[in-house]
């Protein structure tokens, strides 16, 4: 009956039109296809006759007013300081997530993507502060810390079968532990200035937040008031805005208000419910009787499931397929010309490649190699020594956040472009590498 209704429905015109739209943007690899699009165009566009609009599009100032209080910043900083603090929101709900439910919530199994991330973070900081151990430069080492999750997966999904799933989960766990270094790295090392005031109303904020958590409070608008105002101190603190997505997410609630017998035998109810006042072919529009047993089971299915998953669910797909690729078309585009190349032979630009080409892939298996013959780990079920190789160089696909921190770090300088230059070169080089490396592991 069910499979009849749903074709059915697809058949509606309406559907028939969104269908494959609904269908690309369910799939996994549409985040990293979007991003790749959104790079081209703004390289396109950077390189185009229009090249001047492109800088003046992203830098054009917007201003809100809230009463006597203002906020003004160009487009620029408001996709970097507000969208991407939704980005880090949803990077915090898969941080906690995964520590509670995931792969990082059983020691043993926690071991080796920590120490993998670790690695792939130590290391290609070296290799950067190798070629830029001082001056003003040295500031970039955290750029080939990072690794895009978005696009990595994009490339294991075009993979199909050849990969199996364990490799998704192992290369998705070792990008959380990523993501959260790289949420201390710029707390800690890329702030420049605090403002104490605005940073403790930012505390009254979290307090305020936790608070709600522990009153059981469930409503989201509650706590998107309360984020909103924590976002806001932070964006006047002199800490990056970003983090109190981070924080924001650490405070939303993980508890379901109803177990899993409660939910089948609710559910039971109001289903026997419908079916009791209703007569085939009825419409519900009609049905007091019927709406109310809908509306109920809504609520129970609600109740079911907890506020991150929620969420998580909700908003996953507006930061893959939106604010992802918007980031990337407003940092990526780079102007390619005689200065593009001399750049490559620039410190910045070769401790940058040098970091998420090799330092990567050096870092993530010599530390994944470390632990499991310690025995401290063991490789995932279908992993192997070559498909782990394979994996580390795919998290060399620094982009998004590399594009993020190089903002961060050189905002303003003349290292940015070639910061850009070598980030994009190099997620390319272990993009093509790690994708011909698994491509041809069959075991």
């Amino acid at each position: 009956m069910a499979n009849k209704a749903n074709i059915k429905a697809d058949n509606r015109p309406i559907d028939r039109i969104l269908s494959p739209f609904q269908e690309f943007f369910h799939q996994e690899a549409s985040s990293g296809i979007l991003l790749f699009i959104a790079t081209l165009l703004a390289l396109g566009w950077a390189n185009s006759p229009w090249a001047d609009s492109y800088m003046t599009f992203w830098h054009m100032n917007i201003s809100f007013n809230f009463g006597g209080f203002g906020l003004s910043k160009d487009l620029l900083h408001w996709i970097n300081d507000g969208l991407m603090a939704v980005f880090f929101f949803v990077v915090g709900l898969e941080i906690k997530r995964e520590i509670l439910v995931g792969e990082l919530a059983s020691p043993r199994k926690a071991v080796l993507p920590i120490v993998a991330a670790v690695g792939g973070m130590v290391v290609p900081a070296a290799f950067y502060l190798l070629f830029n151990p001082s001056g003003d430069a040295q500031a970039g080492w955290g750029i080939p810390m990072a690794t895009d999750i978005a696009f990595a997966l994009g490339v294991l999904s075009l993979l199909g079968k050849r990969v199996p799933l364990s490799l998704k989960i192992f290369l998705t766990a070792v990008a959380i532990v990523d993501d959260l270094g790289a949420v201390l790295v710029i707390a800690l090392f890329y702030t420049f200035e605090i403002l104490w005031p605005s940073l403790f109303v930012a505390a009254v904020f979290l307090i305020a937040l936790i608070v709600t958590n522990r009153l059981g409070v469930r409503k989201p608008l509650v706590y998107a008031i309360l984020g909103f105002g924590l976002w806001v101190a932070f964006l006047q603190s002199g800490i990056h805005a970003t983090i109190a997505g981070v924080l924001l997410a650490m405070t939303i609630p993980v508890r379901t208000r109803i177990n899993t017998e409660e939910f089948i035998n609710n559910t039971g109810f109001f289903l026997e419910e419908f079916q009791s006042h209703g007569r085939s072919g009825e419409s519900v529009l009609t049905n007091k009787s019927q709406r109310a047993a809908i509306q109920a089971i809504e609520i129970t299915a609600e109740h079911a499931q907890t506020p991150l998953q929620r969420l998580e669910h909700a908003l996953h797909p507006v930061v893959s397929n939106f604010i992802m690729p918007v980031f990337a078309l407003a940092n990526a585009g780079v102007i390619i010309s005689g200065d593009f190349f001399a750049s490559i032979g620039k410190p910045v630009t070769i401790g940058v490649m040098a970091g998420l080409i090799f330092g990567k892939q050096l870092g993530i298996f010599s530390a994944s190699f470390l632990a499991v013959k310690m025995g401290w780990s063991d490789l995932p079920a279908g992993m192997t020594w070559k498909r782990l190789y394979g994996l580390s160089w795919l998290a060399g696909i620094g982009f998004t956040m590399s594009l993020f921190i190089a903002s961060l770090a050189f905002d303003g300088s003349q290292f940015l472009s070639l910061a850009k230059v070598g980030i994009l070169i190099a997620s390319l080089i272990s993009g093509i590498v790690g994708a011909v490396i698994l491509g041809g592991s069959k075991k």
